[in-house]
């Protein structure tokens, strides 16, 4: 086939695979499954984690501060106790997740050491399933390890709940030394970079484990594994609708087993519009350091993304990454509290001019969005306005990013997974097709 066939051949795919979106509201289709009001449609009913960004009054959407519960359990709450009490919250969050309720300290002791002795990877599974086909993108092979998990499962497909609790504590404990497995085989095989593989520690929290594995002296502050710890405990849930929790409903409630299922949530993670923007905003950031000369010059700053929301700078999107939500309004719970925790970091670590430099960048993209777009919508920082600074000032590579953020969700995951299961009903939304009836054309007579 020539070259002009095969392009006239892609120009017609191009086209058929578009649909006009003015035929959607011919047909009252929710697209993205939101409704005219930015909405999401009610797809199900959940008790494990409630996201709140606004009311519905006299029939408009009107914005309010973001909430965020687990379980019905304050975030806020949750992080303020574990602050005072000077100790780590992931593992207390994932049990709340997965059973419904605050455990006692003894329960909560208990909790630490089944997940302890669950860290280390199975005989071979490092070899043969991570190091013998490195991925350049941590989170496919973050997906393949755990689709691989089922080989090492001897009752992989049972759907009891006791077995789906098993599984989800195995999942919850070895995600991170997957994650640092996987990073330090794609350094060796794509970065030509030294190779080190260190055991995790029974006796380490999870934010321990993951800096112990990750550092080449396995050396950390007791600030630094706090204020990872943080970004676990506000990643770990965030309500049934967004878009790699659906997925691992949709695909649970097919009946499907758990690995099947939490790699299809990692799957949908991965995208840029979803857990791949922390990345994005990182790479954002850099892009407007290197365009602005004075850091604290508001005008410049101003000017400067004016020209990204135009699509004249960056990636040529129009996107200010960090900024704005699909629910949050006025505020998101995560970045509040993530932000004065930044603010800590970066006095600590010599970041405090950078740190000021995306405080100028939340503060000021609502109002160039409104001079811009002549908007008056409500523009917040989401999480991860905060989260890729805070990766790199504790010195955690790009690379890891949104694998951290699967690391911390997998509790989330799982815990949908189990409600969805008892649910009981494939989820099936339907798709009207809008194609015409075409004759059948004999092949002698196809031009």
């Amino acid at each position: 086939m020539n070259s002009e066939k095969y392009n006239e051949i892609l120009s017609k795919a191009k086209e058929i695979y578009s649909i006009n979106y003015d035929k959607y509201p011919l047909y009252n289709v929710k697209r993205g499954l939101r409704n005219d009001d930015g909405t999401g449609v009610l797809a199900g009913l959940t008790s494990i984690g409630e996201v709140r960004g606004y009311i519905i009054d006299d029939g408009e959407r009107m914005p309010v501060e973001g909430h965020l519960s687990y379980r019905g359990v304050d975030v806020y709450k949750i992080v303020e106790a574990c602050a005072k009490e000077k100790r780590f919250g992931y593992e207390e969050v994932a049990f709340l997740l997965l059973f419904g309720f605050l455990p006692t300290e003894d329960m909560l002791n208990r909790f630490r050491e089944i997940l302890g002795t669950l860290r280390s990877l199975p005989g071979s599974f490092t070899e043969d399933m991570i190091m013998k086909a490195p991925s350049k993108n941590v989170m496919n092979k973050l997906a393949s390890a755990v689709l691989s998990m089922y080989s090492y499962d001897e009752n992989p497909d049972s759907t009891d709940i006791g077995n789906l609790i098993r599984q989800s504590l195995e999942i919850i404990a070895r995600l991170p030394a997957i994650m640092c497995y996987a990073y330090q085989t794609k350094r060796h095989y794509y970065d030509n970079a030294s190779f080190f593989l260190h055991s995790p520690r029974e006796d380490y929290s999870t934010a321990e484990n993951i800096l112990h594995m990750l550092r080449p002296d396995n050396k950390f502050s007791r600030f630094e594994a706090e204020v990872l710890d943080l970004m676990l405990v506000l990643h770990a849930e965030h309500g049934g609708g967004n878009n790699s929790a659906f997925v691992c409903r949709a695909t649970s409630s097919t009946g499907t087993d758990t690995y099947s299922s939490i790699a299809a949530a990692i799957g949908s993670l991965k995208g840029p519009k979803h857990g791949g923007a922390n990345a994005k905003v990182t790479s954002m950031m850099n892009n407007i350091e290197c365009n602005i000369s004075d850091w604290n010059d508001d005008d410049e700053i101003k000017a400067y993304l004016t020209k990204i929301i135009k699509g004249e700078a960056n990636d040529g999107s129009g996107l200010v990454y960090g900024m704005g939500h699909a629910i949050y309004t006025l505020s998101d719970p995560r970045a509040v509290i993530l932000k004065t925790k930044a603010e800590s970091l970066a006095a600590a670590k010599g970041y405090t001019k950078e740190f000021n430099l995306y405080k100028a960048v939340e503060r000021l993209t609502p109002e160039v969005f409104r001079e811009v777009k002549g908007t008056t919508k409500a523009i917040c920082a989401n999480v991860d306005m905060y989260s890729g600074l805070v990766y790199k000032m504790l010195d955690i590579p790009q690379d890891l990013f949104t694998p951290l953020f699967a690391v911390a969700r997998s509790a989330g995951w799982c815990a949908h997974r189990i409600e969805e299961i008892n649910n009981n009903k494939i989820i099936r939304p339907a798709y009207k097709n809008i194609c015409h009836n075409v004759q059948y054309v004999p092949m002698s007579e196809r031009k």
